[in-house]
C-alpha cells in the first residue's frame, strides 16, 4: 500500500515540531484539483470504494484548510502581531456551505483511530530506534500511553462507522475475484499517484505535510486491509506518519470549535458596535475595536483600567518608546486618574505605539516619542551600505540589543542584492538537497575559486551556509522553498522563492524587519548620504567615526562610533579613467555590466586610505548571460539573465546556429567559450579592448519555460524574451537557416537521450518536444557582462580589515562584495547572497553592545517618520469602486495608483522605497499592474499595503 509513498531521491530527518502546518501563502488549488480529478477508481458514484476514497481525500483537504485558518497571519511588528493569528472569516468562507467537509474530517479520524486500535498490540511492543536513546525511550512511553488511553476503548462503537471488511467485495459472491483484485489495485494506485502529484508542490513545507498525511492514511489502510497482524510490518516512518496524522486530525476537531467561536464572537461585536453607533446617531460605519468586550464595559477610573494603563506605560518604557522622564510623568497622571490618559489606556492597551502617539498632547513632556532630554550616545556601529551584507549585519546588532546607523548614498535601500535572481546556496541536510554534503559544496567552491582559493574563508562560507538560509527563512520570513542546480554545482543547493525573485524577496523582507526598529530609537537610516572619510584617532590606529555629505544639499557632518562596517559592494560600474577597473582590467572597460551605477568601489577607497590591504583586484567575473534589450541595445547597464534559465534547460546558440558549450559549466568556462568566437581572443587568450563584445541566443523550450515561469514572465514583460511558435518562427527570429537550427536542436535531443553530449554535459532538463513545428520556444539575445568583483579589501574570517603587514585596523570591519578572497578566481552562482548573509552576520555578531538604557543616537537632527499609511486613507469597509478611467488619471510622479488583483493601491509614497526603483512603480501608474506584480512578487506581500488600498477596480 505505501511502498511508493515514502521512497524517493533520499531520506532526511525532519523535526515536525519545528515545521508546523500553517499558512505559507502557497496557492495549491491546482494540486487539489489534480488530486480530485485524476484519482477516480470507477465512474460509478454509488461504488463504496469510490465514496470512501473521496471522503478520505476530502478529510485530508479539510485538515489542511483548518491548519491554514488557525495559523493564517504570521508574526508582524508592523501589524503588532507577536505570534501566528487565526482567520475565522477564512474558515467560515470555506465551510459555511460545506458542513459535509467537516463530517469527512470526522470520518478520516475514525479510520485512523480504527487502524491504531487494530494494531495496538503490534504498536505497543514496537521497537523505536533512532540513535537517540533518551528520545527513543520517551517516544516509546508516549506511544504506550496513547495505546493505554481509555478513548480507544470507550469509542469502540464509533469505530463501526467504517468497516473495511465490506470493501472490495463486488463480484466475489459470483466468483468474480478478478474484478475485486482490479478494484483493490486501482485503490492502492491512487495513493501512489497522489504522492507523485505532491512532488509538483513548490512549497517544501506544504509538500512535507502532504507527504506525511498521505503516508499516515496509507499506513492506516495498510493495517486495516492486513488480514492477520502476524503478517504486518511497519517501517518507522509509517508509524510516525500514522500517529502524527491522527494527532493532526484530533487538533483539527478542536480548531473547528475554536474558529467557529471566534467567528461568531467577532460577528456579535460588529452587531453591538453598529447598534451603538446607530443609537448615537452616527451614519458612518464604525470600525470594530480589537479590544476585548470585557474591557469596553469598564469605567475609565476603575482599578482595572488603572492597572491596564500603568502596565501599558511600563511596556512603553521597556520598549524605549518613551523616555524615563516621560514614563514618570505618565505614571503620575495615571495614579491621579487623569481621565484622558485613562480612556486612552482603556482602548489602546494592546497597542503601545498608538498609545504613545495618542497621548503625546497630554502632560508637559508630550510632543515626541523620545524626549530630547535623553542623554546622547554614539551608536554601537555605523553600517555603510544597505545591501544584503549591510542589512544582515544591522539586524544581528539590533537583535542583540544594539544601536545602528545605516548610511546609504542612494535613495533606495538594497543595492545590487535587489537584482540577484537565481537564489542563495546552502547545504541544508534537513532539506531536499539531492545527496549534497558539506564536502561536495566545499570542493565545488574550491574548484571554481582556482589557485587563489582562500581555504579559511571558503570553510566559513560553506559550513555556515545552512545557518544562513535558515536565518533568512525564520528571522525575516523569506520564502526559500525551491531548490535548483546552477552551473558549476554538483548538486541542487540553490534556494529560491516559489514566487518572486530571490534578491528582491530577500531584500524586501529583510529591509522590512530591520526598519521595524526605527520606531524604537535604536536604528537610524540616512539615505542620500555619502561617506567621504573614515575618522580615526590621532595615532590613526583606530577608526572612530565617519564624515558624511548629503547628496541632496551638500551639507557635511561627523558621526562617531567605535565600530564601522563596510558593506559598499564592488567596482564593476566605474569606467572612469584611473578607476579600479581601469587599473586592474583595462581590457574590460568596454564590457556592459549588471551592477548599478553606484558600484564604484567607495568602500575600498575609504579603507585603503587607512592602509588596508587589497587582494585579487584583477579577478572580475564576467557573467555569460546579460540580456540585450532590443529597444536599448547599447545601454552599458544590462539586466542579468538568471543562471537558473540554463539550469532548467536553456540552450545557448551562436549566430551560426550551433551550440558551443556545456550550458551548465562554470561562468568562467561558458564565458571563455563565448569569447573564443572572437578571432584575436582565440589566438591570444586575451581580450582586445577595441573588439566588439559578441552576442548569442538563449532558447528555452515550453517545459523549461514552465519550470522558470516567474523569471520568464518577468523577462517577457520587460521585452527581453520573445515567445515564438514552432521551429520556423524560431529560426526566423534568429535570422538563421531553419535546417541549421533544427539540426542543432535534434542533435541536442539525441545527446539528452544518451545522457552525454560533445561538451561533457550530463544533466538535461527542459528538452524541446519531439514535434519542433508544434513546440513553443522563448528566445532572447544575450551577451557577456561584468557581473561581480571577486577582489577587494583583505579581511580575516571574522571580517576584521587588515593592513599589508597583517595587522588589524581596530574598529573597521567589512563584508560582502567589498571584500576579496572569498571566491578566488571565479564565483559560483548563488554564492554572492550567501557571502553577504554569512559574513554580514559575522560582522554584526562581533560588534560589542553598550549598556542598555534610554538615550538618543548622536547623528544629527531627527528625521520625519516614513513608511506609515496615511490616517485619512479609506477604511476597508468604506472602500469605493474605481473605474478604469479614474485609475488612468493617477499616473503622475506625485500621484501613482496601480491596480493589482482587482484592487487599486496608492503607491505614491512607496515608490521611493521600492527595492526595484521608483520607475518600476511609475511605469505602471494609472494601469493594471497585476501581470508585472505576479512576475516578481508573492501575493501575500499585498497584506502590508491594506492601508494604501483606495478602491475596487470595476
Amino acid at each position: 500500500m505505501c511502498s511508493n509513498i515514502y521512497k524517493g531521491e533520499g531520506t532526511k530527518l525532519v523535526n515536525l515540531a519545528l515545521n508546523p502546518e500553517r499558512n505559507t501563502y502557497y496557492n495549491g488549488t491546482h494540486i487539489w484539483k489534480a488530486i480530485y480529478d485524476e484519482n477516480c477508481i470507477t465512474n460509478d458514484e454509488s461504488c463504496l470504494e469510490e465514496r470512501v476514497l473521496y471522503r478520505l481525500l476530502s478529510g485530508m483537504h479539510t485538515s489542511t484548510t483548518l491548519s491554514i485558518a488557525k495559523n493564517y497571519y504570521p508574526p508582524s511588528k508592523r501589524h503588532n502581531r507577536t505570534d501566528w493569528e487565526a482567520n475565522p472569516q477564512y474558515f467560515m468562507s470555506r465551510f459555511h456551505e460545506h458542513p459535509d467537509h467537516i463530517r469527512n474530517l470526522h470520518f478520516s479520524y475514525v479510520v485512523l483511530l480504527r487502524a491504531i486500535k487494530k494494531a495496538s498490540v503490534y504498536l505497543y511492543n514496537y521497537d523505536i530506534t533512532s540513535g537517540n536513546v533518551v528520545e527513543d525511550e520517551a517516544s516509546s512511553i508516549l506511544l504506550k500511553r496513547l495505546l493505554d488511553t481509555t478513548i480507544l476503548r470507550s469509542c469502540s462503537d464509533v469505530f463501526s462507522a467504517f468497516d473495511e471488511s465490506v470493501m472490495f467485495q463486488a463480484g466475489v459472491d459470483d466468483g468474480d475475484n478478478e474484478s475485486s483484485m482490479l478494484l483493490q489495485k486501482s485503490f492502492k494506485g491512487v495513493f501512489h499517484n497522489i504522492s507523485s502529484i505532491l512532488d509538483c508542490v513548490q512549497c517544501q513545507q506544504c509538500k512535507l505535510h502532504g507527504k506525511l498525511t498521505m503516508l499516515g492514511y496509507g499506513t492506516a489502510l495498510k493495517i486495516l486491509f492486513t488480514k492477520s497482524l502476524d503478517n504486518l510490518i511497519l517501517e518507522p516512518n509509517e508509524v510516525v506518519a500514522l500517529i502524527n496524522s491522527a494527532a493532526r486530525l484530533s487538533e483539527n476537531l478542536v480548531e473547528v470549535r475554536e474558529l467557529t467561536t471566534m467567528y461568531w464572537e467577532k460577528e456579535r461585536t460588529k452587531i453591538a458596535d453598529l447598534e451603538a453607533a446607530t443609537e448615537a446617531g452616527k451614519s458612518a460605519v464604525v470600525t470594530v475595536s480589537q479590544s476585548s468586550s470585557s474591557s469596553s464595559s469598564l469605567s475609565y477610573d476603575s482599578l482595572d483600567v488603572l492597572d491596564v494603563t500603568v502596565g501599558l506605560i511600563s511596556r512603553s518604557g521597556q520598549r524605549e518608546l518613551i523616555s524615563l522622564d516621560r514614563e514618570t510623568e505618565l505614571i503620575n497622571m495615571a495614579l491621579t486618574r487623569n481621565p484622558e490618559l485613562m480612556i486612552l489606556g482603556k482602548h489602546y492597551h494592546n497597542d503601545p505605539e498608538k498609545f504613545v502617539s495618542m497621548s503625546n498632547n497630554l502632560g508637559k513632556l508630550g510632543g515626541s516619542s523620545i524626549s530630547t532630554s535623553l542623554p546622547v550616545k554614539p551608536p554601537d556601529a555605523i553600517v555603510i551600505g544597505s545591501g544584503l551584507a549591510g542589512l544582515a549585519a544591522s539586524l544581528n546588532i539590533l537583535d542583540r540589543g544594539g544601536t545602528v546607523v545605516i548610511l546609504e548614498k542612494e535613495h533606495l535601500l538594497g543595492g545590487n542584492s535587489n537584482k540577484a535572481s537565481s537564489g542563495i546556496n546552502g547545504y541544508c541536510p534537513h532539506n531536499e538537497t539531492c545527496h549534497d554534503s558539506v564536502e561536495v559544496f566545499r570542493n565545488d567552491t574550491i574548484r571554481s575559486a582556482g589557485k587563489v582559493a582562500d581555504l579559511d574563508l571558503i570553510e566559513v562560507l560553506v559550513t555556515k551556509s545552512e545557518q544562513a538560509v535558515l536565518w533568512l527563512k525564520n528571522r525575516a520570513n523569506v520564502d526559500l522553498s525551491l531548490l535548483a542546480q546552477l552551473g558549476g554545482h554538483t548538486n541542487k543547493r540553490t534556494h529560491r522563492p516559489s514566487n518572486g525573485m530571490a534578491g528582491s524577496e530577500i531584500i524586501y523582507h529583510l529591509q522590512k524587519t530591520v526598519r521595524s526598529f526605527e520606531k524604537t530609537g535604536r536604528l537610524k537610516i540616512l539615505i542620500d548620504t555619502q561617506v567621504k572619510e573614515l575618522l580615526t584617532e590621532e595615532e590613526g590606529d583606530r577608526v572612530v567615526g565617519v564624515l558624511v555629505e548629503s547628496t541632496n544639499d551638500g551639507s557635511v557632518q561627523e558621526i562617531l562610533a567605535d565600530n564601522i562596517i563596510l558593506a559598499t559592494g564592488g567596482f564593476a560600474s566605474d569606467r572612469s579613467s584611473g578607476s579600479y577597473l581601469d587599473q586592474h582590467r583595462p581590457e574590460l572597460m568596454s564590457f556592459p555590466a549588471t551592477a548599478g551605477g553606484f558600484s564604484t568601489g567607495d568602500g575600498i577607497k575609504l579603507a585603503t586610505t587607512l592602509g588596508a590591504a587589497t587582494r585579487d583586484m584583477d579577478k572580475v567575473q564576467i557573467h555569460p548571460t546579460g540580456w540585450v534589450d532590443p529597444s536599448d541595445s547599447t545601454n552599458p547597464t544590462k539586466i542579468l539573465a538568471a543562471e537558473l534559465l540554463r539550469g532548467v534547460g536553456g540552450i545557448l546558440i551562436d549566430h551560426s546556429g550551433e551550440r558551443f558549450s556545456n550550458e551548465l559549466g562554470t561562468r568562467a568556462y561558458v564565458t571563455e567559450q563565448m569569447l573564443k568566437h572572437d578571432a584575436e581572443f582565440m589566438k591570444t587568450g586575451q581580450w582586445d579592448r577595441s573588439s566588439e563584445v559578441p552576442t548569442f541566443y538563449l532558447v528555452l523550450s515550453s517545459s523549461a519555460a514552465l519550470d522558470a515561469q516567474k523569471h520568464v514572465d518577468l523577462y517577457s514583460h520587460k521585452g527581453l524574451l520573445t515567445k515564438v511558435e514552432g521551429i520556423d518562427a524560431l529560426s526566423k527570429y534568429m535570422e538563421i537557416d531553419r535546417k541549421t537550427v533544427a539540426k542543432t536542436i535534434r542533435d541536442y535531443q539525441s545527446s539528452a537521450a544518451k545522457g552525454l553530449d560533445e561538451f561533457g554535459k550530463t544533466s538535461f532538463r527542459g528538452i524541446p518536444a519531439k514535434d519542433l513545428k508544434a513546440e513553443t520556444f522563448f528566445v532572447g539575445t544575450i551577451t557577456p557582462v561584468l557581473h561581480y568583483c571577486m577582489g577587494g579589501i583583505k579581511i580575516k574570517p571574522d571580517c576584521s580589515v587588515v593592513r599589508e603587514d597583517g595587522t588589524v585596523i581596530d574598529g573597521l570591519h567589512a563584508a560582502g562584495e567589498v571584500t576579496g578572497g572569498v571566491h578566488g578566481n571565479n564565483r559560483l552562482g548563488g554564492n554572492s547572497l550567501l557571502e553577504c548573509t554569512v559574513f554580514g552576520t559575522i560582522a554584526g555578531q562581533k560588534v560589542p553592545i553598550k549598556e542598555e538604557g534610554s538615550y538618543r543616537l548622536a547623528i544629527g537632527p531627527e528625521e520625519k517618520n516614513k513608511g506609515h499609511a496615511d490616517s485619512t486613507a479609506q477604511r476597508p469597509n468604506e472602500i469605493p469602486n474605481v473605474k478604469i478611467e479614474e485609475l488612468a488619471k493617477h499616473n503622475t510622479k506625485e500621484d501613482m495608483w496601480v491596480a493589482i488583483h482587482g484592487f487599486v493601491y496608492d503607491l505614491t509614497e512607496f515608490a521611493d522605497e521600492h527595492p526595484a526603483g521608483f520607475d518600476s512603480i511609475f511605469n505602471l501608474a494609472g494601469t493594471d499592474g497585476t501581470a508585472a506584480f505576479d512576475a516578481v512578487h508573492n501575493l501575500g506581500m499585498l497584506e502590508d499595503f491594506e492601508g494604501d488600498k483606495r478602491g475596487v477596480l470595476v
